[in-house]
């Protein structure tokens, strides 16, 4: 094992996408970062936000078309061109959501708890919030703040900072 000079001590993940496995995968990256004792911000972007839009957060779904590496739980390849058959989203959707309740994963509203509770801080992203004519009061209590990416570098900046897009 080598000897590693510069540990990260902050994080900052970038989520720009709402599909149930880009939020969770951001999530995961986020509270782990916070269990290690690191500085953590997760800044959702473009349609990464809604992870904390309050009336959409926990009906996110799986993306099927167009992702060749889909599986079904189980781990069987799933052809990308029966994400066109009506439903198929919903019901892909909704086995993933029974297989991470197998594992004890939480709802994204409580994962975002957990998150802010041991550290972590959200930030939602100015442009994409006005683009989507979104307001403070739409989102999660949890977001800290509507900011700039101007901003969020300038939050995303110093020593040992690493940032990271989901």
């Amino acid at each position: 094992m080598s000897e590693n000079n510069h540990p990260v001590k902050k994080v900052s993940i970038i989520c720009a996408k709402g599909t149930i496995e880009d939020v969770y995968a951001s999530l995961v990256m986020g509270n782990g970062a916070v269990m290690e004792g690191m500085e953590a911000n997760l800044f959702f972007t473009f349609f990464g936000l809604e992870a904390v839009i309050k009336k959409r957060m926990d009906k996110l779904h799986t993306g099927v078309i167009g992702n060749p590496a889909m599986r079904l739980p189980g781990g069987m390849r799933m052809p990308t061109w029966l994400g066109i058959i009506p439903g198929m989203e919903a019901m892909v959707s909704s086995m993933m959501k029974k297989e991470m309740d197998k594992l004890d994963v939480p709802p994204v509203s409580e994962f975002i708890e957990l998150f802010v509770a041991g550290g972590g801080s959200l930030y939602a992203c100015k442009l994409a919030a006005d683009m989507f004519k979104l307001k403070k009061e739409d989102l999660s209590e949890h977001v800290k703040d509507i900011i700039t990416v101007g901003e969020f570098y300038e939050l995303a900046g110093g020593e040992g900072s690493q940032i990271i897009f989901t």
